[in-house]
């Protein structure tokens, strides 16, 4: 029997990628993400948000702040695309430039500074990747915020990760991590976190479909509830998260 090894060693190639990127995607990833609510806990505090509530107000999350984030994410990992000779540092700064300006909390623009840094530079202590170098140098050069979807984009670009699964693999991380926190502080149980969870996966694939067919000029978020919640979150009286 004659084996294709060449097909082997592309589909060795794929699952190695893949496994990278499960790890990478990890809400457990070292970066701080677990310890932020992203203004969730004010609206707790507030009982505007209850238990019953949230598996509508994630997938609200989704249809509007994972899809501004999912645009980014996807316009920051056409930058370091094999055909690209040199990085396009300018556009670098513009995508995250005009990410903060969306961002209108200054919180929640602080968090995702504080995850893109960390997580961009949790990817350069796994090798030796000039554009992912090129990348922090330019944003701290121009004093410009490094937000966490557009590092994990660059970031999945640069380790050869597809684009549509690395945006799958951000939103699905970004509501873990939600969901993960409002386990922290609402009545949910591991096994209605997990349901929650399975159930936002069409909404996830959902999202990431339609990111194609937008720019980062044409994506907008309008959730002023969620802005205000992080705008309140530092006056509350007590606080489990920085966010």
């Amino acid at each position: 029997m004659k084996v294709d090894t060449g097909a082997n060693c592309l589909s060795s190639s794929e699952d190695l990628a893949f496994l990278r990127l499960l790890q990478l995607a990890d809400s457990a990833l070292p970066i701080g993400a677990l310890a932020h609510s992203f203004g969730l806990e004010s609206l707790v505090a507030a009982e505007i948000l209850t238990a019953g509530k949230l598996p509508d107000f994630l997938t609200g999350y989704l249809q509007d702040a994972g899809m501004l984030e999912a645009v980014a994410c996807r316009e920051a990992s056409r930058l370091a695309r094999p055909q690209t000779e040199n990085f396009p540092a300018v556009r670098w700064i513009e995508i995250n430039d005009c990410l903060s300006a969306l961002k209108v909390a200054r919180e929640s623009r602080a968090a995702s500074a504080v995850l893109g840094r960390n997580f961009l530079q949790a990817a350069l202590l796994l090798g030796d990747f000039p554009v992912l170098r090129e990348a922090r140098e330019a944003s701290l050069g121009s004093a410009s915020l490094i937000h966490h979807s557009t590092a994990f984009g660059l970031v999945s670009a640069v380790f050869g990760f597809d684009e549509n699964r690395a945006v799958l693999a951000y939103l699905h991380q970004t509501m873990a991590s939600l969901v993960s926190a409002c386990q922290r502080l609402l009545p949910i149980g591991q096994n209605e976190a997990t349901g929650i969870l399975w159930n936002l996966k069409a909404a996830i694939v959902e999202t990431a479909e339609r990111s194609t067919a937008l720019s980062l000029d044409e994506a907008n978020c309008f959730m002023p509830l969620l802005d205000w919640g992080a705008m309140e979150h530092p006056a509350l009286a007590t606080r489990l998260f920085i966010s």
